[in-house]
């Protein structure tokens, strides 16, 4: 059995260090860097203590969700938008800024509103994506490309770039977005949204539904293979793409249907207008990836890429992450936060840490409970 694979600013801080009495210097600059960000750009940047992830919702059955409280507005400039268009559509609806930047906390809130996401397999996600691409010191993440809004760069290697940024959740192979390697991995394809309406139509009646799922996937990295000298198809983004393969029917389905089909209008309306369908509810239950098993069991496949620089030249790597190897997954992950802050000190240490706890309960409970917590940056 494969096992399932996944899975507000608050209190602002004076920066001490150990002693109240010595205020550790690189911190209060670090403070005076985010306050004198924050006026350039109008969000008021301070360093923030990050709260606890939010809890499940009372009230998890199916509801409206395009409704009066969020309607549906155009971008605005400035307005940042990514490679998932679930957040995407959240963002255009108000469940999070319309920006496109907001807290960790606040996106948790979000998927679980507007698409009654499972709190564990949102808040595994949430962090994820935070710890290797959001602004720690700020609490801010992007749901596109990097910008002044979630406050000054941190330190290098790391880059607050971001979901747009490939390689760590974006990845190639994906379903109306390009590979990264072609320019683009975060606009909408319509060539490719034109293959995934071919697929619907061969496989599934018109509809987008389990058994196109698994046909796509599978044409989707073939295609990659064949055009992609760059194709990667490892730990974090071997997971992330058959997760985004059920997303569609798990989330994207009106609640009150109960055939788990996609109707192409409404495809449509997530991918290219980022719009809730009309009158569109959400889920009936929390959900997660459920399906995913049947997706990948049609034609399984193995992490790897090409390599060399070659077309067609996939070559299997023995060492990525597979749905039987979960805590590889949270071993690579700890490797890639690692990575980028290498050296941190005072209140990025602290953010880090917390962030980490949270992203381990959030894994622990949506994807392996059998993964014993690491603690690379010490315990708070």
């Amino acid at each position: 059995m494969i096992s399932r694979p996944f899975v507000l600013l608050t209190t602002l801080l004076f920066l001490l260090s150990n002693s109240l009495a010595f205020p550790n210097y690189a911190d209060v600059l670090k403070r005076q860097e985010v306050e004198e960000a924050g006026s350039r750009t109008g969000r008021p940047f301070r360093p923030v203590d990050p709260p606890s992830p939010p809890r499940p919702p009372r009230f998890t059955g199916a509801k409206l969700v395009h409704d009066r409280a969020h309607p549906w507005k155009p971008l605005r400039d400035g307005d940042v938008r990514g490679p998932c268009p679930g957040m995407n559509t959240l963002a255009s609806h108000g469940y999070i800024s319309r920006d496109g930047v907001a807290s960790p906390s606040e996106m948790v809130t979000a998927v679980q509103e507007g698409f009654n996401m499972e709190n564990k397999f949102a808040i595994f996600v949430t962090y994820l994506n935070h710890l290797m691409n959001g602004n720690l010191v700020t609490d801010l993440l992007s749901i596109g490309g990097k910008t002044s809004k979630t406050g000054p760069d941190p330190p290098a290697p790391a880059h607050a770039g971001g979901l747009s940024v490939h390689g760590t959740f974006e990845g190639d192979a994906g379903m109306t977005r390009g590979d990264a390697f072609f320019g683009d991995n975060h606009s909408f394809n319509q060539t490719l949204f034109d293959k995934f309406v071919d697929f619907s139509n061969r496989f599934g009646d018109g509809f987008y539904n389990l058994t196109v799922a698994g046909e796509l996937r599978f044409q989707r990295l073939q295609d990659s293979i064949a055009t992609n000298p760059e194709f990667s198809f490892r730990n974090v983004r071997y997971f992330t793409a058959y997760g985004e393969s059920v997303f569609l029917i798990n989330f994207f389905v009106d609640g009150r249907k109960t055939d788990k089909k996609l109707d192409m209008d409404s495809a449509r309306s997530f991918f290219k207008d980022m719009k809730f369908p009309p009158n569109f509810f959400r889920s009936p239950m929390p959900m997660s990836t459920e399906g995913l098993d049947d997706i990948f069991l049609m034609h399984p496949f193995l992490p790897g890429g090409n390599v060399d620089g070659k077309v067609n030249n996939f070559v299997v790597d023995p060492a990525s992450a597979t749905f039987e190897t979960d805590c590889v997954l949270y071993e690579d992950i700890l490797n890639t936060v690692k990575g980028l802050y290498p050296n941190p000190t005072g209140v990025l240490k602290r953010n880090l840490i917390k962030n980490l706890r949270f992203f381990y309960d959030g894994f622990s409970a949506a994807v392996s409970n059998e993964c014993a917590e690491q603690f690379p940056y010490g315990q708070q």
